[in-house]
Parts: C-alpha cells; structure tokens; sequence
C-alpha cells in the first residue's frame, strides 16, 4: 500500500509532505484510503504516534479527513490547490463558467488622474463617497449599515473573518451543494466543513442546528441567489434560520450576497434579524465587471475590528483607484438602468430553461442568480452526453459534499429559444444514459 502511494518519510513533516505530493500529483485522488497508523508506522519504521502526527497536519490542512471506522481518506476538495473546472473544449457552448452575459456589463471608466500620495492611505482606507453609497446599499435592504468596511471580493473578505475568528481545527457550517470556491477555502485554512442541506429556499433549518450542536463556530450562507442552487432565503425561512441561530449567539454569521442586484430575488438577510456576530457581504464583480475586486461589508463592531486589524496588517487597504471607479458605476445612473435590465434579462433566461425541462420531465432547481442545478443519477454520462450536443455544463462534484449527483447550468447568456434546444438534447442524454442503467 505504501509503495503504491509513494508515502514516505521518517518524521510526520515528512511523511505529511509526502503525502501532499502524492496528492497534488494526483496519485492519490478525492476519496483514496491512507494506510491505518500503525500500518504505516511498521512499514516506514517510526513510531505510531508519528504517522499519528502527520495525519493530524493534514486533516488540519484540509487534505485528508477521517471517518470513523471508514479511516482516513484524501478530502473531496483536497487544499493543495484550487478545483479548477476543466478547460472548455473548443467548439462548445460554455454554461459552466458561472460568469455574467458581457452584454449587460457596463464599460468601466477608471479616473483619468491619479495623483502621486504621501506616504499611505492607512489612515483614511476607504474614500467617504463610496463609504456612503456603501451604506445606502445596505440599509435599502434593511441592513444595519453603522459598520461598513471594504475588502478584495467576498472569498477575501470570508477567508480574513474566518482566520481572525476561528482556530485551526475549528467547523464552519457550509451550504451543501455550495460554492466551489468557498469548500476549497475553507480547509485550506485549516478549518473543518460541516456540510448544511440546502433547498430552493436556502439552508435547511434542522440541518444547521445539527451543525451548530455538533460543534460549529461559524456560518456561510447565500441569502439570494445561491450557487449552485439559486436557492434564495423567504421571510419565512430567514426566521426559522434566525430562530436557530438565537441558540448559538456565539457563532459567526457570514451572508455572501454576491450578486445582489442581478439575483432576481428579494433581499431577506439574516444580518436584518440581528445576530449578535454577522457580516455581510456584497460584491461588484457579477454585474459592474469581473475585474472589479472590491466587496462591501456590513457587520457588528467586534467583527470590524478584528477584520480591519487583520487588514491593515496585510494589504492595508483597498486601492482608491479602485474604490474611485466603483464608487463611479454605482451612482451612475446609466449603469443603474443596466444592472435593472440585466436583473429582468437573467431571470427570463433562468426560468425559461426550468420551465423546457419541467415540460419534458426533468426536475431543476433554479429560484434566483445565474445557474440551473439539474439533479441527475450520473454526472459524467450527463456531461459528456451534452457535449456531443455542443454543449459545456458543469458536473456537479465540485460543489457538492455528502448532496445528491447533478449538473450546473449557467443560463446567464442562454436565451430562451436555446432552452427549449438544451432541454430538448438534455432529455436525450437522460434516455440514453437510462437505456444504458436498464431504466
């Protein structure tokens, strides 16, 4: 077994390193076995309590996890580096990037002039023009806005609350299916996930509370326009959800609102319900540009402080320049009358393709935000059937954690008259891949 994985090594750095290599080689995929510890001690000749070691800094690092009596196994997501979607093939039409029509992105317009500054902008990191559109952004949703800071995109700002909030070790609930990126970040920061059921509705009520009962210190949700689900919260849910986080007042709440205004779907955050620790986050990249690193952030005092501390130890502060053009595209009004289009546009696009497959049988999930997630027995059959349509979706293993097999669809520039074709040639598929299984 040792020889076959290549594990290696006479101290637990050693043997951990080991096996890190074996696994950003991909020797040793998602769901691989390790040797048990005293196995692998015998046959590398260390103590157990070493192997014991290693294995502890790679559970820790999110690269392995261990099950129980099923052992320890290379994670789903293993942190040696991002799970990157393969790249499209040429001649496909791409519905798995996840990213928005160009067409309805305004063009930017960084100003003209940037005058040289005198030494740093540490003491005054965010430009009091944005600040206040920043807080106008908020409160319109009913946001409490007294606190707003600003960060590098949502993932930035999630990965500084979580490493200032938590310990290595430490369970952040996750939505499951969820954002690909987010159940990569998370242990790479040396956190565990704790993987939450999501709805059309958002994050089951009676799946976070066995979360926060087994033990986790934070939450990360999407109130709107979920991915990959496009579940959103309802005032409802929204309440239900606050009603189990009362139990745990100690636990971090993080909302990533990141396509606000493009969601098709009205604000109910958690962050309006008041939970003594939150932060919410929106960002400008879906639908003012995908270059536009910037995120707003609403939250109490304390995660304030700890995010700006942790800030101005690091990058110091969001570059003005940047700050300047945002702050341009949201008060101009052009631009407003384009993200309002774009919001009608996408969701067009969106409930056209569920109505084409609900028409032919096919159950989809697609409430708000730019994708269509497709529950389907098998991914791969689903996805390389569509390709020989000439179409490119997204299996679902990259989002997922312990949810159901699917396909994510990104309808943002798919319109309607194309739908009913996907829906058509995706029908197909599933009848050939039944005929293949015997029905």
């Amino acid at each position: 077994m040792t020889a076959q994985y290549s594990i290696s090594g006479s101290t637990a750095r050693g043997i951990a390193t080991s096996v890190e290599r074996a696994v950003a080689d991909a020797v040793l995929g998602p769901g691989a076995p390790l040797p048990p510890v005293r196995q692998l001690a015998m046959e590398l000749g260390v103590s157990p309590g070493t192997v014991a070691v290693a294995y502890k800094e790679l559970r820790q690092r999110g690269i392995v996890v261990t099950r129980g009596r099923g052992g320890t196994v290379v994670a789903q997501g293993p942190s040696v580096g991002s799970r990157r979607p393969p790249r499209v093939p040429e001649g496909l039409r791409d519905l798995a990037s996840g990213h928005p029509d160009p067409a309805f992105l305004p063009e930017l317009h960084p100003p003209a002039r940037v005058g040289p500054v005198s030494g740093s902008h540490r003491a005054s990191p965010r430009l009091a023009s944005l600040e206040e559109l920043t807080r106008a952004w908020f409160e319109r949703d009913g946001v409490p806005a007294a606190h707003v800071t600003f960060a590098h995109g949502a993932l930035d700002c999630v990965a500084r609350l979580l490493s200032t909030e938590l310990r290595p070790g430490d369970t952040v609930a996750v939505e499951d299916p969820g954002f690909h990126h987010l159940l990569d970040l998370v242990p790479a920061l040396g956190l565990g996930t704790a993987p939450v059921a999501v709805d059309d509705e958002g994050m089951s009520p009676g799946a976070l509370s066995a979360a926060l009962r087994s033990g986790a210190r934070a939450v990360v949700c999407s109130p709107r326009g979920q991915s990959p689900m496009g579940g959103r919260f309802t005032r409802e849910r929204r309440d239900d959800l606050a009603a189990v986080l009362a139990a745990h007042p100690e636990v971090l709440v993080i909302e990533d609102d990141h396509n606000a205004d493009i969601s098709g779907a009205e604000a109910h955050p958690l962050a309006a319900a008041g939970p003594p620790r939150w932060a919410l986050v929106r960002t400008v990249s879906k639908y003012l540009g995908i270059d536009l690193r910037w995120a707003g952030v609403a939250c109490d005092a304390t995660t304030l402080a700890r995010h700006d501390g942790r800030l101005l130890l690091t990058s110091g502060w969001v570059s003005h320049v940047l700050q300047e053009t945002v702050a341009r595209l949201l008060d101009d009004e052009e631009v407003t009358r384009l993200v309002e289009r774009a919001e009608e546009e996408y969701a067009r696009r969106r409930e056209a393709l569920v109505v084409e497959l609900g028409s032919r049988g096919i159950a989809a999930h697609g409430a708000s935000g730019l994708n269509v997630w497709v529950p389907v027995r098998d991914e791969s059959a689903v996805v390389n059937g569509l390709r020989s349509h000439g179409w490119w979706v997204a299996a679902g293993a990259r989002f997922r954690i312990s949810a159901p097999t699917a396909v994510r669809i990104t309808t943002a520039a798919l319109e309607p008259a194309d739908a009913a074709r996907l829906a058509s040639d995706f029908a197909a598929v599933l009848s050939e891949s039944e005929a293949l299984y015997g029905g």
